[in-house]
């Protein structure tokens, strides 16, 4: 029996092992440091910690959170599976949702994935779960709201929570920020003392501004010299014709200052419109509503794209402003993009009353380019591509297998086989039994020739005992019909990795089956390739109603080997039931092999060391 770690635990501790001798971990609170160990022993991404971010009590309240009983969400079935529920402390609930009858018309009705449509199913559970999004981005941002990780950490963790707000009182950025907000957090309300009122200021409108900023800045700041952590909320991105910019210009030289993006009201207006707003070489404008109209008429002609914000008062002029710049027709009109009221039109097509200040006008990219009109149905010529998908999973699998699935429109194969492909709904899926190559061969050139993409697929090398020679033989029916065959990672490489490197000298592969020649053949070819010593990789050894040829076989090798020749028994090699053997000519057991093995017989110079590994030298003796 070959050595290697078969001890689950064992695993875990080299593994980890390993990963805390590689990563970075330096700067990570012990506990943390935990959790990137085990998601690196997930992905093998050492460099994943570059990317971490989380809150200082992150774990502790993770861990107290399990205790009391909170279910573990996760937008994924393959994340639900990864969790170890013997280690839950309180035989937590694993919940995902994303299988619910309900989710694909929650998909459809508020227009996502149904990754994201699934979390809708959380909101009587999420408050104090533990959540678990390893899968599917836009189930992040559905969450998330459209504020990042980082923003509502710092929210979370603020002394001081300040936003600004019209008169009235209501801030939207606060009401985005609360769901991260804690109990006996300091608010500030930075109150505008004007929005587009007149006022007997000296200093004008600006002056009145100029003093309200210095006002807010202060009173910022006295928070700021007694040691606590302030956090300004901006609706979009702070640096963005937001009023958080005028905060910054007066504290940011004077205190450690850190600005994290947001999502910018014209990339949530371009998205909820669903049009690129430029490409390629073209040219954006951004401008305020504010300008003068003959400004923003010339400003919107010499331009590709636009994005006119402030609308509310301003509408009016920047509605003749498109049109004296004849963009009227292209432009559209989009008002509290990413929320609940949002909407939607042409702007021609608005009513000048009742438009928000929260709200934009977008000239797109050119409407000619915009979209890509549905080609005309073409005519293209069908293919055979015979796939060798290796011995095991999809790690066994070369690129050009993989370029050669995903181009098919059709499978077609032995049905475990073609089970090892991913379903994936635009393809046809053609299982067949395994004795009957010849019909399946014809029938994927028949699909073929009526325009199909076929790919007819085998394990391992689809040249070696497999479905190449078979399409091949009846492709001389097929001459308009293209074939080609894409190889794949033999069984017998595959159980030679595994013990070390036996084939590293001359070896012949040969297969016990007596179903397609006769054994005497098998035999003479047997017995030619031990007299030869030439190593042997035996295929289909054995199989419930051919159970004597293997004692045969080694019976005719045991003619030209010594007794302990080291042979290799590898059966599933890849898969969930991988077993590998190593034992002698000798001491073979028939009883051990089945039709999942391949072995692995080795000549006269191979070599067994101590530590079982099994090699054979490269020069042989003269």
């Amino acid at each position: 029996m070959t050595d290697y770690i078969r001890d689950g635990a064992e695993i875990y501790r080299r593994s980890f092992a390993t990963i805390r001798a590689e990563a970075d971990l330096d700067g990570m609170p012990p506990e943390v440091a935990q959790v990137a160990v085990r998601m690196i022993h997930a992905c093998g991404m050492t460099d994943l910690v570059t990317d971490l971010d989380w809150s200082p009590d992150v774990v502790v309240r993770a861990r107290e959170a399990l205790r009391a009983g909170a279910p573990v969400l996760c937008d994924a079935n393959m994340v639900a599976a990864g969790v170890t529920r013997r280690r839950l402390p309180a035989a937590n609930e694993v919940i995902c949702t994303l299988n619910d009858p309900s989710v694909p018309g929650l998909a459809a009705k508020i227009g996502t994935t149904r990754s994201a449509a699934a979390l809708e199913l959380w909101r009587d559970r999420l408050d104090g779960a533990v959540v678990a999004v390893g899968n599917a981005p836009t189930a992040l941002f559905r969450l998330l709201e459209l504020v990042t990780v980082k923003t509502a950490r710092l929210i979370g963790e603020a002394d001081v929570i300040a936003y600004h707000s019209a008169r009235h009182g209501r801030s939207i950025a606060r009401s985005i920020a609360a769901p991260y907000m804690r109990d006996g957090q300091i608010e500030e309300l930075l109150l505008y003392p004007l929005t587009t009122e007149t006022t007997d200021h000296p200093g004008g409108y600006q002056g009145a501004l100029d003093d309200f900023y210095a006002d807010c800045a202060e009173r910022l700041a006295a928070h700021l010299d007694a040691g606590r952590t302030v956090v300004v909320l901006a609706e979009g991105d702070p640096l963005f014709y937001g009023s958080y910019m005028h905060m910054h210009k007066r504290l940011a030289h004077r205190y450690p200052t850190e600005v994290v993006p947001g999502v910018t009201s014209v990339s949530g207006a371009s998205a909820v419109l669903g049009r690129p707003l430029v490409e390629r070489d073209e040219v954006l404008t951004v401008l305020p509503g504010t300008l003068p109209a003959d400004v923003l008429a010339e400003k919107l002609a010499g331009t590709d794209s636009a994005a006119v914000l402030k609308l509310g008062r301003t509408f009016g002029k920047v509605r003749d402003a498109l049109a004296e710049a004849g963009r009227l027709d292209d432009a559209w009109y989009v008002e509290r993009a990413t929320m609940d009221a949002q909407r939607v039109a042409p702007l021609k097509d608005v009513d000048p009353d009742g438009v928000p200040y929260f709200s934009m006008a977008l000239l797109a990219s050119p409407a000619e380019r915009t979209f890509v009109p549905e080609p005309a149905p073409a005519v293209t010529a069908g293919e055979v591509v015979v796939v060798g998908l290796g011995p095991a999973g999809r790690p066994w699998l070369t690129p050009e297998a993989q370029e050669a699935l995903a181009a098919a429109t059709d499978l077609v194969g032995y049905g475990p086989y073609v089970d090892r492909v991913p379903p994936n709904p635009r393809q046809r899926r053609h299982r067949t039994d395994n004795r009957v190559e010849a019909e399946r061969a014809r029938h994927a050139l028949e699909l073929a020739r009526a325009g199909a993409r076929v790919a007819v697929v085998s394990s391992g090398d689809p040249g070696v005992f497999a479905m190449a020679s078979a399409v091949l033989e009846v492709a001389a029916d097929f001459p308009d019909v293209p074939v080609r065959v894409v190889p794949g990672l033999t069984a017998a490489q595959a159980v030679a990795s595994r013990v070390g490197a036996p084939l590293g000298h001359d070896y012949c592969v040969l297969s016990l089956s007596d179903l397609l020649k006769p054994w005497e053949v098998v035999a003479d070819r047997l017995d030619a390739a031990a007299r030869a010593d030439l190593v042997v990789a035996l295929y289909n050894p054995a199989s419930r109603s051919r159970t004597w040829q293997l004692p045969a076989a080694r019976d005719i090798l045991l003619r030209h080997r010594a007794p302990a020749t080291p042979v290799v028994i590898g059966r599933n090699v890849g898969g969930p039931e991988e077993t590998v053997t190593v034992t002698t000519l000798g001491e073979l057991d028939p009883a051990q092999v089945d039709m999942r093995c391949l072995l692995i017989i080795g000549s006269s110079t191979t070599r067994l060391t101590s530590q079982g590994t099994v090699y054979t030298p490269r020069r042989y003796p003269s």
